[in-house]
């Protein structure tokens, strides 16, 4: 069993606490082995009894009955009645479809349609169930309905979201055991997909492959009400081409432009993107003036929830592994609690003809986590002086006095050098220092 202790001690410290939990993040990221595996054994473990533990499945045949929102509510309210604390696990709740409130249509049950405003739909369910006070409600749902915005609208102050995602590489490496610098090389190039971890190296890149078409692009597809697939699986071609770069929706447009030699104008790039960070696809990173101490402009760039999944659309033909881990790095971050943008900051210099110029600097992120503030730089190496002294840059331009850190791709324990930066190995750096 792959251990998910991260997302365990969210469930334990939101048990009972009197809203329903909603389980959300990319499709095959695990949501539902957490709750019918990992968490139901520990309440198993810590003295809950069988039968106060309710499962219902409902992408299963045999609860067909159940995908009836009424149904639903009778039932669960039916099977744990009585004075103890019930554990409710609802699994792929989206599979309950949306109704014309019974009174108002002689009792029947009436499929809704999008005009229809008197509806009983599966948020109706979780809600009305979560004010009963012997049952702790938890539901998952598939990207096809439980979108980012989706959970914000629906359940606004209603609900606990908890968001989970792929495999960490801490989960990652102690699931491969092994070298960790090897862990850390295989999980570059195939990511954190629970299922991909467990499979051989082909059948890895045909499983990643294969997510892309059979499960993230149709789930957009739905959502959104989109017929066509072709630009939008171009455009995800071309931000995986991209990925780590500062992008606007202008500049992807022409890079579109230039690979397909169509036209796609901003406004689509903009709301295709969206699609993808609400599908849990893509994070975006805004800058931030590192002297005005405020988010910037539109540029922005775009890192992939998964490394593999960004591979797979490039047909695991791109290598560059600074790239690759520098999207890690931006996932760690996240995935530690940390509010993670670009740093950037302006500065005057002279050009080659001595006439002042005002030229902007980039530090690849600007970390923020209680009292702790970093900048960070990312690379695969600096072995040789000219990476060196791009890396140290934009360190010595800054000048202020939050820690600099140099984040190498080599397993080197941490060091502070004759400048005071901090130079230290990705795996010590995502395992040990930024927990």
């Amino acid at each position: 069993m792959i251990a998910r202790d991260k997302y365990l001690k969210e469930l334990i410290a939101t048990k009972n606490n009197g809203f329903p939990k909603v389980i959300t993040g990319i499709r095959r990221c695990g949501k539902s082995f957490l709750l019918k595996d990992i968490f139901s054994k520990y309440l198993r473990e810590h003295g809950v009894q069988e039968k106060e533990i309710l499962m219902i499945e409902l992408d299963d045949d045999k609860n067909a009955s159940l995908r009836n929102p009424i149904e639903l509510g009778k039932y669960v309210r039916r099977v744990t009645a009585g004075n103890k604390m019930n554990y409710v696990i609802l699994d792929e709740i989206q599979r309950v479809y949306t109704i014309v409130n019974p009174d108002l249509v002689e009792g029947k049950i009436v499929l809704a349609k999008k005009t229809d405003t008197e509806t009983i739909s599966f948020v109706d369910v979780v809600l009305g169930l979560s004010h009963e006070k012997n049952i702790d409600l938890y539901v998952t749902g598939s990207n096809s309905k439980m979108l980012s915005t989706d959970i914000v609208t629906e359940f606004r102050d209603k609900a606990t979201n908890i968001h989970v995602s792929p495999l960490s590489f801490e989960e990652y490496s102690n699931y491969v055991g092994g070298s960790k610098f090897e862990a850390l090389s295989s999980y570059m190039q195939y990511g954190g997909m629970p299922l991909a971890a467990i499979k051989n190296e082909e059948d890895r890149k045909k499983y990643l492959t294969g997510l892309f078409e059979t499960t993230y692009f149709k789930d957009i597809l739905e959502h959104n009400k989109l017929m066509k697939t072709e630009s939008l699986d171009e455009l995800c071609n071309v931000i995986s081409s991209c990925t780590g770069e500062l992008l606007n929706s202008g500049k992807i447009a022409n890079t579109f432009r230039s690979v397909k030699r169509e036209d796609i104008n901003q406004q689509t790039v903009d709301k295709y993107i969206q699609f993808f960070v609400d599908a849990f696809l893509l994070r975006e990173a805004k800058r931030y003036d590192l002297r005005g101490r405020n988010e910037i402009g539109a540029l922005r760039k775009y890192y992939f929830l998964d490394t593999g999944l960004r591979n797979a659309r490039l047909n695991f033909a791109y290598s560059d592994e600074g790239l690759l881990l520098e999207n890690v790095i931006y996932n760690e971050l996240i995935y530690h609690g940390y509010s993670v943008n670009v740093g950037t900051f302006d500065s005057v210099e002279k050009d080659r003809n001595g006439k002042s110029i005002r030229k902007t600097n980039e530090i690849d992120f600007y970390a923020r986590k209680g009292n702790r503030h970093y900048y960070i730089q990312v690379t695969d190496n600096i072995g040789d002086a000219k990476t060196k002294a791009r890396e140290y840059r934009p360190f010595f331009m800054i000048n202020d006095q939050v820690q600099k850190i140099l984040v190498i791709n080599r397993p080197i324990p941490e060091t502070r050098d004759e400048n005071g930066f901090t130079v230290i190995g990705a795996v010590d750096f995502m395992l040990r220092f930024i927990k």
